[in-house]
């Protein structure tokens, strides 16, 4: 399979400070990988109408969109709740992509930030997509692949001390904290994808082992973060660049990376309903 043909924006190219927008309002395990995965759709064109499957609380689509997308859907009531209050979609819906409630060929483009790898059963999900998308509809997604969970820094240096049953241990832990039920190889997605009607369009891996473990990192490193959110309502108490300043140094050098990296550890797709 070729790597890419679509050439993402550059970090340093990027319309917006994405790094500092995300890191600004969430844990920077969260805001890295999310500012990331921003600047590439700078370059993209969604047509209108837009559905957002699995929005969640609508934070990404708040910050990386420069327009209200038509829908956003959900399962979720509780992050429904905070979509709506962000008022970037036209349309809540709650309910699962297995039963999308619109007709068919109603939508002319979809997106998935980070969702699909977190579905136990993607069949129905990705077939009722492609009934509601219009036919040569782009739909674009990403999510973690095979090369994830082989970059994690604790399980790697388990492995290298001869643990290999932490390090076993620690990869099957890691994936359940991130609740990842697919981390699956482009030649599987491809599989999938024209098994639902998709035809596959461009793909780059994104992210790399380095900047894997700035993730993996703050994981651990986020959890006061869990605190004020349960306590306040905010992620982030005080975003003010003095007091992140710490945070914007350590996520920065994983940001501004090239967006395509060969050992990448999270996949970028652009796909077409046939």
């Amino acid at each position: 399979m070729t790597l890419h043909h679509h050439i993402p924006v550059e970090a340093d190219n990027a319309k917006k400070d994405h790094l500092w927008l995300h890191i600004s309002s969430l844990p920077y395990f969260r805001g890295l990988l999310r500012a990331v995965e921003a600047r590439f759709y700078e370059n993209i064109e969604l047509p209108s109408p837009t559905i957002d499957l699995g929005c969640g609380d609508g934070h990404f689509a708040a910050l990386a969109f420069d327009r209200p997308l038509e829908v956003g859907l959900d399962p979720l009531g509780a992050p429904l709740r905070e979509a709506v209050k962000r008022g970037r979609y036209l349309k809540v819906i709650e309910a699962s992509g297995e039963t999308i409630p619109y007709a068919a060929s109603f939508f002319a483009s979809a997106v998935s930030n980070s969702v699909l790898e977190h579905i136990p059963d993607l069949d129905p999900v990705m077939a009722d997509l492609a009934r509601v998308l219009k036919p040569g509809a782009p739909f674009v997604f990403c999510v973690p692949n095979q090369n994830f969970l082989g970059a994690l820094s604790v399980s790697n240096f388990f492995d290298r001390i001869g643990l290999k049953f932490a390090a076993n241990g620690y990869r099957r832990f890691f994936n359940r904290i991130a609740r990842h039920y697919h981390c699956d190889a482009p030649e599987i997605w491809k599989a999938r994808l024209e098994k639902a009607g998709f035809e596959l369009v461009d793909w780059w891996h994104y992210f790399s082992p380095r900047a894997l473990r700035v993730l993996e990192w703050g994981h651990y490193f986020g959890l006061p973060s869990l605190i004020t959110r349960k306590l306040f309502g905010k992620w982030i108490l005080v975003p003010a660049r003095w007091n992140l300043i710490f945070t914007e140094w350590i996520t920065q050098k994983a940001y501004l990376e090239p967006s395509i990296q060969s050992e990448g550890t999270c996949t970028f797709y652009i796909v077409r309903r046939k």
